[in-house]
């Protein structure tokens, strides 16, 4: 298979694949992290977190099971071979939410609207793209290596899995596939029974997918001759990527997360088709549109300060237990739940 279709093009299927039933779950689905903080903060509905629970314990039974039956060796992938800043992730985590709650939605939500006709998640898509950039090589470039440099240590996987195993003697597998089996169950039992059946199956979706891309970037890296990233979904400098990919796709190879962008914006589109049909939406007003270009700088600039968004610290990293990754997302919870306050109640009237 590597031979007739290469690796490049093969990391890029891989995400293709996987971003496809991304971008169904978040319209089918409803998986959505905005909306899994609103739900609990204003809605007092927990069904989403449960949902969430679920794709994170699928994502770290799949993942951790690899593992012990010898797929893969997760303190290869990109999670758990860099030390990254903690400054960073609390920072840039912040600035995600924030941004996420302006825009109205994070990187992965914002390419399953575009998918269904809505041209102000293409700005904000352009946007986050742009300012990711920045951050990473362009005019901001200086300033994350000063404050928030990342460290390789391939020599002992960052994560909290192997730190356990180290000192009580069980494998980084079993410790992993048993909270993963734990939070699945605790979610089976708290989802609500008229769409528990439908949460899990999402949820489940959401989990199969991000390890795939975990297995699938491993196997690649495994049986190619490539130097080859071991990775998952993340819809931040992807974004970019898939942007510059349209411009210079003959002398830029593909990637496993241009397909990832690629697949959620398609999935988007087949899902808006099945559930309501695909319409056009933009702006109401221009105050509407600062607001979420806004965020949509923030969300470019705070995930690559966090080394990853609401998925791609939230699932792919945190599916893995990655040192940072319970740093980012707490922070992007926090940094979302003061945007929505602000939107919905104000400062006047907060407590």
């Amino acid at each position: 298979m590597l031979d007739f279709v290469g690796e490049a093009r093969l990391m890029m299927l891989v995400g293709l694949s996987g971003g496809i039933v991304l971008g169904l779950a978040a319209r089918l689905g409803r998986f959505c992290t905005l909306g899994m903080i609103e739900d609990v903060h204003y809605g007092r509905d927990l069904d989403r977190l449960w949902m969430w629970a679920v794709a994170l314990g699928v994502a770290m039974l799949t993942s951790f099971g690899a593992e012990a039956a010898g797929f893969i060796d997760l303190g290869q992938t990109i999670y758990l071979s860099n030390q990254y800043s903690i400054l960073g992730a609390v920072f840039g985590g912040l600035m995600f939410g924030y941004g996420m709650a302006q825009a109205g939605n994070c990187g992965y939500g914002v390419l399953a609207r575009l998918g269904g006709g809505d041209l102000r998640a293409f700005v904000i898509a352009l946007v986050m793209g742009v300012s990711a950039y920045a951050m990473i090589g362009g005019i901001l470039s200086p300033l994350r290596a000063l404050m928030f440099s990342t460290t390789p240590r391939p020599e002992a996987a960052q994560g909290f899995a192997h730190l356990a195993s180290d000192a009580s003697g069980l494998s980084a597998s079993m410790i992993g596939g048993l909270l993963g089996a734990s939070l699945v169950g605790l979610a089976v039992w708290k989802l609500s029974p008229p769409r528990r059946g439908h949460r899990l199956f999402w949820g489940a979706m959401v989990g199969l997918s991000v390890s795939s891309g975990f297995l699938g970037t491993a196997w690649i890296a495994t049986h190619g001759f490539e130097a080859s990233q071991i990775g998952s979904h993340t819809f931040t400098a992807p974004i970019g990527d898939t942007i510059r990919y349209a411009m210079f796709s003959s002398v830029m190879a593909p990637t496993f997360g241009i397909g990832s962008v690629l697949g959620v914006v398609i999935g988007g589109f087949v899902g808006s088709l099945i559930r309501d049909g695909f319409r056009w939406e933009a702006c109401d007003d221009p105050r509407e549109l600062k607001r979420q270009m806004t965020g949509g700088g923030l969300m470019g600039v705070g995930a690559v300060l966090a080394a990853g968004c609401s998925v791609g610290q939230g699932l792919s990293a945190l599916s893995l237990l990655s040192f940072t990754a319970p740093i980012v997302a707490m922070s992007i919870w926090i940094g979302a739940w003061i945007g929505l306050r602000l939107l919905i109640v104000g400062l006047a009237s907060a407590d």
